[in-house]
């Protein structure tokens, strides 16, 4: 460990004059040689260090969707080469390159902060050794020596024998206890961020590469931690508990706000949205509007939580928008029931069906109105003026079977002979 934080010696002193400045504020309010002073200074760095780090959080939160429509090629190539890995390994890397995506974009915060990570150890590692290191000089290094956290020496480690511990004015038990505590916090955090990754935050119907690799940092980011928290300084657990709890908060919040489509975390947050949309009937936020606008533009590929949401504003008499925003729908029309509740119902009326004739009913035919004319064949005793025109003209035998065009007569003129039938 030594040796590799040798090798981020180049950040040592902007690190350690971080930390002075901080010490400096501080020490004026808990006292310079306090373990408030000097561990609150540390706690300041982490905070530092990660909003520097929020545009390279808001980038992988950026690769992370990318990898998430991605999935569906993915679940293609997985099934199209299910039987030859390798073809699908390769595969799944030319479609990475195509896309401009990195499986490994998740890890990128983590790089990022591991060089201050060790600078901070170095510092923290020349403390213990009584070195004067970057811009803390004698004065600050034997303030920072007399500096406990909760009994436990800024400078000490799990693994120091009684004779070190001693010359730094604490007792072997208190070093252990504050160094055991503060391991298995950092490696719970860790396991908890990772975890609520896995069960809310990702999209659980295809299994992907990404999927594997969170999956398998979910177990291995503890284990680390646990190994080499035994040999971390108090204060470089100090820095590392900051940073996971911080790490932890942030995805929280990201998760309840921008969810992974296709997640439990999008069904959670869609269901919260209907409910605040359809009472009071529009969307105030731009980050609700994005997602509304997304979900609107993938047309039939929605997923089952967002057809869900889409079919809820259906019913409430509203409608979605391709710009984000929501519209009372003229297709349906909200009606309030006696309880209180709203229902919705369609504004045009419902096709009536006939009803369903008994047997007698259709064997007698149907049934004529009372001011129906009269088809007897029977005279009628109304005068003959009333009838048409045509019907005053003689009729020649046949016409009341077939016309004229169907007899072969012509129109004036000679009339065609009949010829003879045929017996």
């Amino acid at each position: 460990m030594d040796t590799i934080a040798s090798l981020f010696s180049f950040i040592t002193t902007p690190v350690s004059w971080v930390i002075v400045q901080f010490h400096a504020v501080y020490g004026a309010i808990f006292g310079p040689d306090t373990g408030w002073a000097w561990g609150l200074s540390i706690v300041s760095l982490v905070i530092l260090i990660r909003i520097c780090l929020i545009p390279l959080f808001v980038k992988q939160i950026k690769a992370t969707r990318a990898m998430q429509t991605l999935q569906p090629e993915m679940k293609k190539i997985q099934e199209r080469y299910k039987n030859d890995k390798q073809r699908q390994s390769e595969e799944m890397m030319k479609l990475y390159k195509e896309s401009g995506t990195n499986p490994l974009s998740s890890c990128l915060p983590i790089l990022a902060q591991s060089p201050f990570f060790f600078a901070l150890y170095h510092v923290l590692n020349g403390i213990a050794s009584g070195q004067t290191i970057g811009v803390i000089n004698e004065s600050l290094l034997e303030s920072a020596r007399k500096a406990h956290i909760f009994g436990a020496p800024l400078a000490a480690k799990f693994r120091d024998g009684a004779d070190t511990i001693h010359a730094l004015g604490a007792s072997v038990m208190d070093v252990r206890v504050v160094t055991v505590v503060m391991i298995v916090l950092m490696s719970a955090s860790q396991f908890y961020t990772q975890r609520q990754l896995m069960t809310k935050n990702v999209d659980t119907t295809v299994k992907t590469p990404f999927m594997q690799q969170q999956k398998m940092l979910m177990y291995v980011f503890p284990i680390m931690f646990a190994f080499f928290g035994i040999n971390f300084p108090v204060g470089v657990l100090v820095y590392w508990l900051t940073t996971n709890v911080w790490t932890m908060g942030q995805q929280m919040y990201v998760i309840h706000n921008n969810p992974t489509p296709g997640s439990k975390a999008q069904a959670a947050y869609l269901e919260r949205l209907t409910k605040h949309v359809t009472h009071h009937g529009k969307i105030r936020r731009r980050s609700e509007k994005t997602i509304v606008r997304a979900i609107v533009t993938k047309g039939r590929d929605r997923n089952e939580a967002e057809r869900k949401f889409i079919n809820a504003l259906t019913k409430a008499g509203l409608a979605a928008q391709a710009d984000g925003t929501v519209v009372k729908s003229e297709s349906q029309a909200v009606v309030q029931t006696e309880d209180g509740t709203t229902t919705a119902t369609a504004t045009a009326a419902r096709r009536q069906q006939p009803k369903r004739q008994t047997k007698a009913q259709r064997q007698s035919g149907p049934k004529q109105p009372d001011d129906a004319p009269v088809t007897s064949l029977e005279k009628s005793d109304e005068p003959q003026d009333a009838k048409p025109a045509a019907a005053k003209q003689p009729q020649k035998p046949g016409s009341a079977t077939r016309s004229k065009a169907q007899s072969g007569q012509r129109k004036g003129g000679p009339q065609r002979p009949k010829s003879p039938s045929k017996k």
